[in-house]
C-alpha cells in the first residue's frame, strides 16, 4: 500500500507523542516542533524513520499509528 507524506508525518508524530508520553526528557522536542522536523524529510527519509523492515512493516507501523 502506498501512504502519503501526510499519513507518514501524522503516523511517526503519534508515535513520536506516546513515545514521550511514556519517556518524557524535557530535552524532546514537541509534538509540533517534531512534526515541523518531519515536514522537511522526503518521503524515503519519513519511511526510515518509521524502522519498518522485515520484522516489523510499514503497514503493521501505520496500522499502528494512523
Amino acid at each position: 500500500m502506498d501512504y502519503t507524506k501526510e499519513q507518514l508525518i501524522d503516523a511517526l508524530v503519534a508515535e513520536w507523542d506516546y513515545l514521550c508520553h511514556d519517556d518524557y526528557d524535557p530535552q524532546d522536542p514537541t509534538p509540533e516542533e517534531y512534526r515541523k522536523e518531519m515536514e522537511e524529510l522526503t518521503i524515503e527519509q519519513l519511511i526510515e524513520e518509521t524502522s519498518t523492515g522485515e520484522g516489523y512493516t510499514l503497514e503493521e507501523f501505520m496500522g499502528n499509528w494512523v
